[in-house]
């Protein structure tokens, strides 16, 4: 066994921490970063009851706070009675240990009820971004999720007084069990729109009526507490014990986000939602400036007066508050609406958060006409925008690298034999129930006899027919290109938009169109726009256009990345209803010797359901300990460069 107290302290001070990779046993001297209890429980939200698999009590969870170039420990526990739990670290890739990636039957076996698990992560230093954890099974991920936020190593490149999180969900009256029922039951029916967003865990369903919230009600501090001083590290002051952690609440008033005048922040949007498509306007403010998307690479600054974010995606924004002054010039308001609608789903949602800059002001009604006329068209916003703030450090594959393209369809077929309606990727549809035990698992147990066949795959869109996976080799850089289609079932010829996000590593997002995919003309467009791609791990594959001919190109989506990172990994859309209906592909990375790192004798533990890595309440957990370093993150002394380069900056 291993005391931990010296390690969290050692941690805690930034100091280099030694991590022995073995075997140990995590008993009561071992005290984890942070713990996350996983419950199902009846859950107060949209003016509703809804019984919710929630996160320490409230949906969204608490947001966790994690270190740049550090090790830490989460541990996850399944206090629900019957269901099974993963969690997925949402952007952070190749950051995980082994059967780590929160993927049942991909990567891991699922934490069976009453046990926990725990997750070890390993950040770098140019790691610093907003992500979120979410739970990877079935429907959960509706509400089992919370932020995730890894600090800045030294100054940050942008400079800001305090943060704020925008996390944002979907609000269904229907149990996620009833959801799970209509995508997995024949005849396949779906849902096909919201009945609320949730910003904050706090919102207003369809059919419900706001109400007026009293002065110095709630507050909305969620994430607050972290600035980023001229030339300095980060800085946290948690003045409020809430800054964290979200409060259910049973009123029926708006979501609220408190600022003060005369200050910049750092507004992070996250994407929580498992169905919808965002855009949003903040009333009386028309210039946001996103500096990040997706985590891991700043981006140069681009402005904006509205954002589009869809599930899955993040994007971090410097926004500069009014000073009184402009407040008083303004009418002596204090409150201001956030306007945001979902996009691309028949009868749209409408909802408001309220930017208030005096916690003692009233939180008013909704407005009664629209503040904004937010665009409709969605397929072209930032498109071949978002270049990296340090050119230097990016490693984007130019076309003459591209060793093979994989194209994949997203179609929506009928199963022949189950009658069902799926979704498909390169003519596979894979859900949770595709293998009888993780890939991973296989590939431990059975070396390279469960690797699928390269030669078998390059001849079937990209998977072997054995394995049902794709394969990919260490050194190859790939283009992948999704294809949009119309359908051949449901309604032949509707087209609809996806989030695709990638896991192990992120991508270089090469652009998309209308139409079938033309490398060429892309390349020449990319050449002639000198266009150099910021690092993604979710974006959009659009439709433009509402129906065309059954089978037919709609649009396209493409992806460069270079391999690297041996293991099992997904790409998938990010809508859960799409992903529980087989929009799922499994990646295996590299052959059986590069992805079987942990010793034979040492992986036993992970290769059956509930093993002994699993803890629950009569035996601690014995796993491997994984990573073997020290905390790379020296913090810059003041007015020094950080570890990005001297790139500090007013926004």
């Amino acid at each position: 066994m291993r005391a931990r107290t010296l390690f969290s302290l050692l941690l805690g001070a930034w100091l280099p921490a030694a991590v022995l990779a073995d075997t140990v046993v995590h008993d009561d001297s071992f005290a984890p970063d942070h713990v996350l209890r996983v419950t199902y429980a009846e859950a107060t939200t949209e003016c509703e009851t809804r019984s919710s698999v929630i996160v320490n009590g409230t949906t969204p969870g608490p947001a966790i706070h994690l270190l740049p170039g550090a090790i830490s420990w989460i541990r996850v526990y399944n206090d629900m009675t019957d269901q099974n739990l993963t969690m997925h670290w949402h952007g952070l890739v190749q950051r995980l240990a082994p059967f780590g990636d929160g993927t049942p039957l991909a990567s891991q076996w699922p934490i069976p009820p009453g046990h926990f698990f725990d997750y070890e992560i390993s950040t770098e230093v140019d790691d610093s971004g907003t992500y979120f954890y979410h739970s990877h099974v079935g429907m959960q991920a509706m509400t089992c999720s919370g932020p995730l936020i890894v600090d800045d190593c030294g100054a940050s490149p942008y400079i800001y007084d305090d943060e704020r999180i925008f996390h944002f969900q979907d609000y269904f009256f229907q149990t996620d069990c009833q959801l799970f029922g209509e995508v997995t039951s024949p005849p396949f029916t779906g849902f096909g729109r919201t009945d609320g967003i949730l910003l904050n865990g706090k919102g207003v369903a369809n059919g419900k009526t706001a109400s007026t919230d009293a002065p110095g009600g709630d507050r909305g501090f969620f994430g607050g507490g972290h600035s980023s001083p001229p030339g300095r590290a980060p800085r946290r002051r948690l003045t409020r014990r809430d800054d964290d952690q979200t409060g259910m609440s049973s009123d029926y008033g708006l979501p609220v986000i408190d600022v003060e005048p005369g200050k910049t922040y750092r507004f992070r949007f996250i994407g929580g939602t498992g169905l919808s498509f965002l855009t949003m306007a903040l009333e009386g403010h028309g210039n946001l400036t996103i500096v990040q998307v997706d985590g891991s690479e700043y981006n140069a600054p681009v402005s904006t007066d509205h954002l589009q974010m869809g599930p899955g995606q993040r994007f971090d924004v410097m926004f500069k508050s009014k000073t009184v002054d402009e407040l008083v010039a303004d009418g002596n308001k204090s409150t201001y609406f956030l306007q945001f609608e979902t996009r691309e789903r028949l009868n749209p949602y409408r909802g408001y958060g309220v930017l208030r800059y005096s916690p003692d002001a009233m939180i008013p009604m909704p407005p009664s006409q629209p503040i904004f006329d937010l665009p409709t068209d969605v397929a072209n916003w930032l498109e071949y925008t978002f270049q990296p703030l340090n050119p230097g450090a990016n490693e984007f594959p130019t076309a003459a690298e591209v060793t093979r393209r994989v194209v994949i369809d997203a179609e929506l077929v009928n199963d022949a034999t189950t009658g069902r309606v799926m979704w498909e990727l390169a003519h596979l549809s894979w859900t949770e129930f595709t293998y009888q035990k993780p890939t991973l698992v296989d590939i431990y147990e059975r070396g390279q006899d469960a690797i699928p066949n390269f030669e078998a795959a390059v001849k079937n869109y990209g998977w072997d027919p054995a394995t049902k996976s794709f394969p990919a080799r260490i050194g190859e850089v790939l283009e992948i290109v999704l294809q949009n289609t119309g359908a051949t079932a449901g309604q032949p010829g509707s087209v609809e938009t996806h989030p695709f996000h990638a896991h192990s590593k992120h991508y270089y997002d090469i652009g998309s169109g209308k139409g079938k995919y033309d490398a060429d003309a892309n390349n020449a467009k990319l050449e002639q726009l000198g266009y150099r791609p910021v690092k993604r791990d979710t974006t959009m594959l659009f439709r433009y256009a509402d129906e065309v001919n059954a089978g037919e190109a709609a649009g396209w989506r493409a992806w460069r990345i270079r391999i690297t990172s041996p293991g099992v990994w997904m790409i998938h859309c990010h809508i859960l209803a799409h992903m529980m209906a087989g929009m799922q592909s499994v990646w295996v990375i590299g052959n059986a010797d590069q992805i079987r790192d942990i010793p034979l004798s040492m992986s036993q533990n992970y290769l059956t359901y509930g093993g002994s890595v699993m803890g629950n309440a009569t035996h601690s957990p014995s796993l491997f300990q994984y990573f073997n370093g020290t905390n790379k993150c020296r913090p810059a002394q003041a007015g020094q460069p950080n570890q990005l380069g001297n790139l500090s900056r007013r926004a």
